[in-house]
């Protein structure tokens, strides 16, 4: 680390990845794996945050199994889900079959985000190539002759000009870096937002995970064991009015969407315990620019629809790490590789994509407005048939086109 201009201190990397999310960590830990000289900035003081995905689907199961991490990962406080079910009026449908699936975990794995980001943060330290700053929040870009050679930052030790051969922006939907680059964004709407919360749940309460549908009413539930993570499906932009109704009449409707939640809904005693979600849904023309790659929430802003967000991010990881990991070794990444990397992983985000938009404006946006709801004949079959239910579990749990780890492990651990 040496002096830069007044006041700023310079750091030099091979690779500096900015956001320490489920993306950034993962391609962290991957690359140093591989050998190449890798800095993470995360912009908080630790990975405790709320209300953040935390869906481990069984594609990112097959990689943990891929880096032999799997059995120490499954050592984490977890819990597992085989089968998603959903109450659509009086009806109670059995919807996805995770149990046939050709992986070594035929479940969804429900952990905190911060265990899992905590975990290949550990796993990542082990190799002496890798280095993190949290409390770390980069807010521009160097640029040199139109390249991207690095960005500034600032923390409580002060200001930083991070310099590096490639700058991965993987800071989320809400992505500074992507903002700074001037890369396209292609908006692809969304008609919903999400509330979240925490319910208490008692050892009477139903022992599944699902989602209950009533006319102009959705409502879904994570089993968290010891309480119920719950996410309100409301209309885009009409939180402000919801609110004014008061909290009486919000608790009212969460009793009336899961009766045996009634005795419960008063635990929500204050607005700040209800979370907003503004759901959207974009993508990037393009994903890079010559010394800048976007992956995860970054490249593609995901709907909550299937919880695939995090999955798909991890999958851009693993292929930025395929493709780039060996020439980062000895060089800066080309044009092309770069290309390559949006290549390979835009038709999974493009075709998940898709698949959500569709779901949220067939089958959401018709629940938010109507009157009066019944089970669509198409989940009666799938419910009726097991048989069915291996498809919405291949969508969901393995996804489009998923990835495989081809790096290899070239430095000893520390």
């Amino acid at each position: 680390m040496n002096e830069g201009t007044v006041g700023v201190k310079r750091v030099d990397t091979r690779c500096c990845i900015v956001g320490g999310g489920p993306a950034g960590m993962m391609l962290g830990y991957l690359l140093a794996r591989a050998g190449v000289d890798v800095l993470v900035l995360e912009k908080h003081s630790d990975f405790l945050r709320d209300f953040r995905g935390d869906t481990i689907h069984p594609s990112t199961l097959e990689l943990m199994h891929e880096l032999g991490l799997l059995e120490k990962f499954l050592q984490r406080p977890h819990d597992e889900v085989r089968q998603l079910n959903g109450w659509i009026g009086e009806s109670r449908l059995h919807l996805a079959d995770f149990t046939h699936l050709p992986t070594h975990c035929k479940f969804i794995a429900f952990m905190p985000q911060w265990d899992f980001l905590n975990f290949f943060a550990e796993q990542a330290m082990c190799y002496p190539s890798f280095r993190l700053l949290m409390n770390t929040e980069a807010d521009d870009l160097l640029l040199e002759n139109g390249v991207v050679t690095g960005v500034r930052a600032k923390s409580a030790q002060g200001e930083f000009a991070i310099h590096a051969d490639l700058t991965v922006a993987a800071d989320g939907r809400h992505s500074v870096i992507r903002q700074k680059s001037g890369l396209e964004i292609i908006n692809l709407g969304a008609p919903m937002d999400v509330l979240w919360m925490h319910i208490s749940r008692l050892e009477s309460d139903p022992p599944v995970t699902l989602g209950r549908v009533e006319a102009g009413k959705f409502l879904a539930m994570l089993n968290r064991q010891t309480y119920w993570q719950c996410g309100l499906v409301i209309p885009k932009g009409s939180y402000d009015e919801l609110r004014a109704r008061g909290l009486p009449a919000f608790r009212a409707q969460l009793a009336e969407l899961a009766t045996f939640l009634r005795d419960r809904v008063e635990e929500l005693a204050d607005w700040e315990q209800i979370k907003l979600l503004t759901v959207m849904v974009d993508r990037l023309k393009r994903w890079w620019r010559p010394g800048l790659l976007c992956i995860g929430d970054a490249a593609h802003a995901m709907s909550p629809v299937g919880g695939v967000g995090i999955n798909l991010a991890i999958q851009d990881a693993v292929a930025a790490a395929n493709i780039l990991a060996k020439p980062l070794r000895t060089r800066a990444a080309h044009h092309h590789e770069l290309s390559r990397v949006q290549r390979r992983r835009e038709f999974a985000t493009r075709a998940t994509q898709r698949m959500q938009i569709a779901i949220q404006n067939n089958v959401i946006k018709r629940v938010l407005g109507s009157t009066r709801i019944r089970a669509p004949w198409v989940l009666k079959l799938v419910d009726r048939w097991p048989l069915l239910q291996r498809i919405p579990a291949r969508l969901i749990g393995i996804g489009f086109l998923p990835e495989h780890v081809k790096t290899q492990e070239a430095q000893p651990l520390r």
